[in-house]
């Protein structure tokens, strides 16, 4: 179904290896395609975004990877736009800039505040982290949590410009069935509403595979229900590794693809412009 990745991080931002080791796994394993997304920069210290001053250097390696494997495999260099509003820079602008080929949207931090203390993080290996942020902003309220959490998801596809949106479920990853239920009426009507924005404006919905390999979560992000809706509302769909390390390029693509059959999907989408 997908011979390609375009979810992908190098050492330029929280990945671990080169983009060039990247580039040459992905032609190892026959890939047509491969798109690399490093985190967006912000107006903070943090230990997982591309910095400002390295986006230039970002922007020239990847063109020349393009030209030096120009004839064994399609790249594009694109960015994860990290959403919090009213800090980070409108997408439009930062893609104008740096020429780039895509943009992915997510929503990793949770808040309005150019300081990362004052931000929920949602992401990341450490459920402590979730835990600790929920209590400090929320007071333990799960129901309000999660509700900011696709607030700000909301707010980012109308108000910003991207291609393809990412993990748009990821806040039920640390809940592990302990906060809530995906079952229960309340978070089904948050996420549909998340997902009928993502049909009105004609984004990709990508199927991550990322929580089953890192051992973060037994499924995908979005989770099989999830996926028939979309399939239901004629969402076109692509599959992402999110990969860190060379070894995680097609980790999963597998299962992934037998969901999205099981779902209705024959085929996963092309990506617009690129």
């Amino acid at each position: 179904m997908q011979n390609f990745n375009i979810h992908s991080h190098s050492i330029y931002s929280d990945g671990k290896s080169t983009p060039r080791e990247m580039v040459e796994e992905a032609v190892r394993q026959g890939l047509t395609k491969l798109g690399f997304s490093e985190h967006s920069p912000l107006p903070f210290d943090n230990n997982f975004s591309v910095k400002s001053d390295q986006m230039p250097k970002y922007i020239a390696d990847i063109a020349a990877l393009k030209e030096e494997f120009k004839d064994q495999i399609e790249i594009l260099c694109g960015l994860e736009a990290d959403y919090i509003p009213g800090v980070s820079e409108t997408f439009a602008v930062t893609k104008e800039r740096y020429h780039l080929d895509y943009l992915i949207g997510g929503v990793h931090l949770v808040g309005q505040s150019a300081n990362p203390d004052e931000l929920w993080f949602i992401d990341g290996p450490k459920w402590e982290i979730y835990d600790e942020g929920l209590q400090k902003f929320f007071d333990g309220d799960i129901r309000k949590g999660v509700r900011c959490f696709f607030d700000q998801t909301n707010a980012m596809i109308e108000h910003e410009e991207f291609d393809i949106i990412a993990h748009f479920d990821k806040i039920k990853m640390h809940n592990r069935d302990r906060y809530f239920h995906e079952d229960e009426p309340w978070y089904r009507a948050l996420a549909m509403e998340t997902l009928d924005l993502i049909r009105e404006k004609g984004l990709v919905m990508e199927v991550n595979t990322r929580g089953i390999y890192k051992k973060r979560y037994p499924g995908f992000y979005p989770s099989p229900w999830l996926m028939e809706e979309a399939h239901r509302m004629g969402i076109p769909t692509i599959i992402s590794s999110d990969a860190h390390h060379f070894s995680e390029l097609t980790l999963e693509f597998d299962a992934a693809e037998e969901a999205l059959r099981s779902a209705g999907y024959g085929e996963v989408a092309p990506l617009r412009g690129a």
